[in-house]
């Protein structure tokens, strides 16, 4: 789905300091690992996933993680763990919150490396450790997820974007050391609807763009794509012809935000739609289908 001339234009760049110097660690760190796993957010892989990333690890094998898949629609992610899988690379579905899935890393891993370890085998290298660098933007799990993996808080989590901001190797029991990186976006979004996937499911703060035409747009996005969801949660009818602050008005109504005779807070709807998105409380809902 694309940005249609009825979703309020709003312009956002976000390239902080710190990813410039994340993306030059990363560059030269490459060189001294086997594999490249990137965690993607399972309800936007495409939006989560960096560009860059496929020039940076040009010429390793790659892992793909579709995370937060408790957050997402299953038939939605089957699909797109589809996609990848034709497109070459290997994936692995997980909750790192709650540990579904994690199980299957590590022998994928040694599954898509199985002609390294022989090659190392041969040269008498048996049970050479292997060297995973993990990839990811700005609060896609990637530490909760390396936590889950390594049995242990080896890595710094947070549920806000950015908190992991240095390199930090983190050596399993089973031969295998994982690379945890920064988190990177790239320089500017290729669109709009890109930065607003990132802001609706907290890759970046929500705080870059205003909080109300955000949550219209996604009003709007969910009225084309789940709208039982709206119905179900703030009693709102499909109406192609309302705009999003229509429906952001008309469910800050619904559940009594009145700020004065006749009028709605509408900025109170906004954050209170966008957290419980954030909770799940909307249901399992995937932003971004595969081609």
């Amino acid at each position: 789905m694309s940005v249609e001339n009825n979703y309020e234009q709003v312009r956002i760049q976000w390239y902080p300091g710190h990813m410039t110097k994340a993306r030059r660690m990363i560059e030269e760190n490459l060189s001294s690992v086997d594999c490249v796993c990137e965690i993607l957010d399972a309800r936007i892989p495409n939006a989560s996933r960096n560009p860059d990333i496929g020039s940076l690890a040009a010429g390793k094998p790659r892992i793909v993680i579709l995370n937060r898949s408790d957050l997402a629609d299953p038939a939605v992610t089957a699909l797109w763990e589809k996609a990848f899988s034709e497109d070459g690379a290997r994936v692995v579905v997980t909750d790192a919150r709650s540990g579904k899935g994690v199980s299957r890393f590590l022998p994928a891993v040694r599954e898509v490396l199985a002609d390294k370890i022989k090659a190392y085998e041969e040269k008498g290298q048996v049970g050479r450790t292997l060297r995973i660098m993990i990839l990811g933007i700005p609060n896609v799990g990637k530490s909760t997820f390396i936590n889950k993996v390594a049995g242990r808080k080896a890595a710094i989590a947070g549920d806000r974007p950015g908190v992991t901001r240095g390199k930090q190797w983190i050596s399993l029991d089973n031969g295998i050391d994982l690379l945890d990186t920064p988190g990177i976006l790239w320089p500017k979004f290729d669109s709009q609807e890109v930065g607003e996937l990132l802001a609706v499911t907290n890759a970046i703060k929500t705080e870059v763009f205003d909080v109300e035409t955000l949550a219209a747009n996604f009003m709007l996005r969910l009225s084309e794509m789940y709208p039982s969801s709206l119905k179900e949660r703030y009693k709102l009818d499909p109406d192609p012809d309302a705009s999003g602050f229509d429906l952001l008005e008309r469910a800050a109504k619904n559940r009594g935000m009145l700020v004065s005779r006749g009028e709605y807070d509408t900025e109170r709807m906004a954050h209170t739609l966008l957290n419980e998105y954030h909770e799940g409380k909307l249901g399992r809902i995937s932003l971004e289908r595969s081609e």
